[in-house]
């Protein structure tokens, strides 16, 4: 289409060419940064319900594990995957769904209060309390591993595009925005031991990011970057880290333990730099054997759903921002199958979440003009090298908890939008759609706060754990009832904002040599079997779906039914292996050859 033309036009390099190094490099370094602020933040979230809290070394080596296996994760991804240029990052749909299944083992964490002779139970970090947060992590990270096996079946098998037919913006918003709003009270906890500090690390970041977004930087090579609006989190971290610093250095902050104010001292966690090996290598495993428990599966696989959700309304986004052509049905069900792989791989390494992909660095492409897959590939090998790098991780958790509760405020604030945001497609002068989403949120918040207070006790501990963790997800309950409702109430699509909704997947030019399986590919073109494999480009499926749509055309030429919208449409296999066997491509199916003839005299055909 000539919007993808234009698009393509517009970027510095494409999704299949490679800048050279001296840009390459920090293009990559500039992605990972984009993503760190959320990366860094998953194990501050979930400290206190696997009782990690004060083990900073642990909470290290956790930040260190998660860098690595997401570097590791959009490697594959962008490779083997949807192939787009995607960061799979840590998701904040697994932290709700951890809080509950986690209620029925905080008992055993450990109080660190002082005795009466002035001592503690047992120190932070050792070897008991490593015990019993290792042992927690081992039941998510198990149940994480069943779970993205569902996934991946999901993924493999192409049953995600039946599913997505059935999802719409309705149901999308209040599961996506009610994974923010669930996480006000831990923002609030980490706000409230210096709220000033806090609100000083949300001014910069809202100062860098909105106010002085637009200005452009002169950078090596003759071009300029909006540096504001590309590092933001990290500009504010850095400045109000310094200023924490003075105000520590300068006895502004008290030195007494309990004082208000001493919690943002900068040296009170200084001793995890000291006690953190120079180098580390994350392995599967490490926190010790995997459990599994039903419940854990089950709530696991409700933020898995979510963050499927989100991948494939990232997957549009980034063909769109990069000016391909729209993901076809293979691709797709290949990228959420590979983020299924990535997730198993995550509760191998023991990450205690899973992955999804980060429309934030999608964004970024916007800004930097650079959708080249390579430089998230070589972002991701710059992440799985930081994550050997034990001091690392260690550097930010010596962070103050005012400035992580600022960051927390941007974070979901911004998860909040993004859900909300999907309702630019609906009606929202239509009561029936008020009524879907008010009711959605209201009682996706409602119903979870009445478990935590009166947990299921129906005499059986596997069910009583499985409702607790379903009904206390706050984006299970809402994402639940607004699917349902949806997809009950009577409504036209257009009122839903279903064909606005779907027309996302009708940008496509015919061009799908973007999403084509590396080294492979070719010799699958040769077979017909790559007809009936869902996730292989060329999948019958692929032209199927839309042919099968009333609302799709997908050229000018006239059509008179299904039969003539497959033969014109009826696959890209046989363009390429046609032409390969000398047959005209100009008399194909009687379409008219509107390709292009690469170095080895292969025509491919727009369809």
């Amino acid at each position: 289409m000539q919007e993808n033309r234009k698009k393509r036009e517009s970027l510095l390099y494409g999704v299949d060419e490679t800048p050279p190094v001296y840009l390459l490099i920090p293009l990559a370094f500039q992605q990972f940064l984009t993503c760190f602020g959320s990366l860094f933040s998953y194990p501050f979230l979930i400290a206190s319900a696997i009782c990690l809290t004060n083990d900073d070394v642990g909470t290290s080596e956790i930040i260190n594990t998660i860098v690595f296996v997401v570097g590791l994760s959009s490697i594959l991804q962008s490779t083997f995957g949807v192939r787009l240029p995607i960061i799979q990052g840590a998701s904040y749909a697994f932290i709700t769904p951890v809080f509950v299944l986690m209620v029925k083992n905080k008992d055993k964490c450990p109080a660190f209060i002082e005795t009466a002779n002035g001592t503690l139970p047992f120190e932070p970090g050792s070897d008991q309390h490593r015990d019993i947060w290792q042992s927690n992590m081992n039941e998510i990270n198990g149940s994480l591993m069943v779970a993205s096996l569902i996934q991946i079946v999901i993924g493999f098998s192409g049953m995600i595009g039946l599913v997505i037919r059935f999802i719409g913006p309705l149901t999308i918003a209040p599961t996506i925005s009610l994974i923010g709003l669930s996480l006000f009270e831990t923002s609030s906890y980490k706000c409230a031991t210096h709220w000033w500090i806090a609100l000083g690390t949300v001014l910069l970041i809202t100062l860098f990011s909105q106010y002085l977004g637009s200005i452009e930087i002169p950078f090596f090579g003759g071009t300029t970057l909006k540096i504001f609006s590309l590092f933001p989190v990290l500009m504010g971290i850095i400045l109000m880290w310094i200023i924490c610093l003075i105000l520590t250095e300068t006895g502004v902050f008290p030195d007494k333990k309990g004082d208000w104010g001493y919690l943002a001292r900068t040296d009170i966690r200084s001793d995890v730099i000291e006690n953190t090996a120079w180098f580390r290598f994350p392995y599967p495993g490490q926190w010790g054997t995997p459990k599994v428990t039903v419940a854990g599966v089950v709530g696991l696989f409700a933020a898995i759903m979510a963050s499927m959700i989100e991948s494939v309304g990232d997957y549009y986004a980034c063909a769109r921002m990069t000016g391909v052509s729209s993901p076809p049905g293979s691709a797709v069900s290949r990228g959420i199958g590979m983020e299924g792989i990535t997730c198993l791989l995550a509760g191998a390494w023991g990450c205690g979440g899973g992955n999804t992909s980060y429309s934030g660095n999608i964004g970024a492409i916007g800004i930097t003009k650079v959708g080249s897959r390579r430089v998230v590939q070589v972002a991701g090998l710059i992440m799985i090298i930081l994550g050997c790098v034990g001091k690392f991780g260690a550097l930010f958790v010596m962070l103050p908890d005012s400035i992580v509760g600022g960051i927390f405020l941007i974070i979901f604030g911004m998860v909040t939008a993004v859900g909300i945001s999907n309702l630019q497609h609906v009606d929202l002068n239509s009561t029936r759609n008020l009524f879907i989403f008010g009711f959605a949120i209201f009682f996706g918040l409602s119903v979870p706060t009445w478990v935590a207070a009166n947990p299921f006790s129906v005499g059986d501990d596997t069910a009583d754990d499985v409702l607790n963790v379903l009904c206390g997800t706050n984006n299970m309950v809402g994402g639940l009832v607004a699917f349902i409702l949806d997809n009950t109430i009577p409504g036209t699509l257009e009122e839903r904002g279903m064909l606005l909704w779907r027309k996302r997947s009708d940008d496509s030019d015919g061009d799908w040599s973007t999403y084509e399986i590396p080294v492979i590919q070719k010799y699958l073109n040769k077979s017909k079997i790559v007809r009936f494999i869902p996730f292989c480009t060329g999948f019958l499926g692929d032209t199927r779906d839309k042919s099968t749509d009333e609302n799709y055309l997908p050229s000018d030429q006239p059509t008179t039914g299904y039969q003539d919208k497959t033969k014109r449409n009826d696959s890209y296999l046989d363009h390429v292996t046609s032409s390969e066997n000398g047959v005209d491509p100009s008399k194909l199916n009687g379409v008219e050859n509107k390709g292009y003839t690469d170095d080895k005299n292969k025509i491919v055909t727009e369809f």
